[in-house]
């Protein structure tokens, strides 16, 4: 290839959240002709825009569907294109696209050939991966070993790459990479050294079309991990077991007798095993939930086979606080106490919040309402709740499907989370419920950027109004 006509070869972008920003940055850092396109247009947008432009980024906010045609100008100079997470990788530009034997890739993919070589822990699972991805971060971490904490969580894959360009003096001893469905569909050549599958429940399903193919996508990031560590706990991979790669699997649901194909366990006195030897008690981390305790377990797993011993574990779970956005204990008053779930973007997760904290509940929900079977969350909400106020683009819908199940408990209907909060606390004090609950069940993008903003507001909202007598 001449020198010129290389000089022409542009790196296309798509996106400008977080991952389209770093993915950008990284290849411009490299020398690469950038241009980003952004299908929407607002005054964020804009001043992001023109930021990178000062950077000698290209950026082009569409302000329309993404199309073919958008790519029309530059299509002889395409080089590769970087697709955000956010983005439906089975997009009919991008099959386009491809089938012009054009380099389309997602962000963890563009990041991955630059980090190859430090070993990883690649998390992934419907509920559970951030906490556990945070877990097993804290625990290296206060071993002195040298991590980053990326993908789904923390910084963009590509942010953590460019840092690792540019700081090559202080290498990394392990990555630990929480990988969402989105991402892991994007960059089938991310090979984990450890694969960690959390949980598994329909999720995602208005992208993914069925089941079958979201734990295909799931299931392909654990066949390419050298280590494979699967929850038992969870009912459909304990029904996939004999299907699945080999690995080691970790349960809670363990009786005081070792079972032959749970590698880590808990007794019934709450001490966990590592096969038939006693690690510690469970009592030592201290947040909320027996989904957490599975978490743990999960955590140990991979800790143990990095090669740290049991006692270091053990003294690094210790100072493990929750992390925000899940369950996070926001304080009390009158015996009234404030949870932010905002993660909770799915009925199962959701259901884990509501069995976690003090009953009787007042419930916030509501969002964008998921696909997925509405009824065992209905049934969790009907044992655990005094009412729900329900707000945001689903919640006349929820409080359709909830009167059709005949709940008995008082269920309002606001505009916003502002107005929900004032009725929540109004309602928690009539009915002497002990708990209000942030857990949407839904996902964030109706009203909020992503569910961190959810989840930041409320806290603003606990701040200002839980003192009110």
């Amino acid at each position: 290839m001449s020198k010129q006509k290389q000089s022409n070869q542009i790196h296309i972008v798509l996106g400008l959240g977080c991952s389209g920003i770093s993915a950008a940055k990284l290849l411009k850092a490299e020398g690469k002709n950038v241009l980003v396109l952004e299908n929407n247009l607002n005054k964020n947008l804009l001043n992001i825009s023109n930021k990178l432009k000062s950077e000698g980024i290209n950026v082009v906010l569409l302000d329309e569907p993404l199309h073919i045609n958008n790519f029309t100008p530059w299509i002889e100079s395409i080089c590769s294109i970087t697709v955000s997470p956010g983005i439906d990788w089975k997009h009919i530009a991008l099959k386009e696209l491809r089938g012009k034997n054009i380099n389309v890739q997602g962000e963890v993919a563009l990041a991955w050939e630059r980090l190859t070589h430090i070993p990883s822990v690649g998390i992934t699972g419907t509920n559970g991966k951030t906490t556990v991805t945070n877990m097993l971060n804290h625990i290296l971490k206060l071993n002195n070993l040298n991590t980053d904490m990326g993908g789904n969580v923390g910084k963009a894959l590509s942010k953590i790459a460019l840092e690792n360009m540019k700081n090559n003096d202080q290498e990394l001893n392990w990555l630990v990479l929480e990988l969402s469905s989105f991402q892991i569909e994007g960059s089938p050549k991310v090979e984990p050294t450890i694969g960690i599958w959390t949980t598994f429940t329909p999720d995602h399903l208005e992208r993914h079309n069925n089941i079958e193919n979201y734990f295909k996508i799931k299931r392909s990031l654990l066949e390419k991990s050298s280590i494979r560590i699967y929850n038992s706990d969870d009912k459909y991979l304990s029904s996939k077991r004999k299907e699945l790669p080999k690995g080691i699997w970790v349960g809670t649901n363990q009786q005081s007798f070792y079972s032959k194909y749970q590698k880590f366990w808990i007794d019934q006195k709450g001490y966990i095993f590592e096969d038939k030897k006693q690690l510690f008690h469970s009592s030592i981390l201290n947040i909320p939930g027996k989904h957490n305790l599975q978490n743990l377990l999960l955590a140990i797993a991979a800790a143990r086979e990095i090669g740290l011993d049991d006692s270091s574990i053990a003294k690094s779970i210790k100072s493990f606080k929750s992390i925000p956005h899940r369950l996070e204990y926001l304080g009390k008053v009158n015996n009234l106490g404030f949870y932010n779930d905002s993660k909770a973007t799915n009925f199962d997760s959701s259901i884990t919040g509501l069995k976690s904290v003090p009953h009787p509940i007042i419930l916030l929900a509501g969002g964008i309402q998921k696909k997925g079977d509405f009824m065992p969350w209905v049934k969790q909400i009907k044992q655990s709740t005094n009412g729900i106020v329900l707000f945001g683009l689903s919640a006349n819908n929820l409080k359709e499907e909830l009167l059709m199940s005949s709940y008995i408990g008082e269920i309002i209907v606001k505009q916003n989370l502002e107005e929900a909060t004032i009725a929540s606390i109004d309602i928690a004090r009539k009915t002497n419920s002990r708990s209000i609950l942030l857990s949407p069940a839904c996902a964030s993008f109706d009203q909020y950027k992503n569910y961190e903003e959810r989840g930041d507001h409320f806290k603003n909202l606990v701040k200002k109004y839980k003192p009110i007598k």
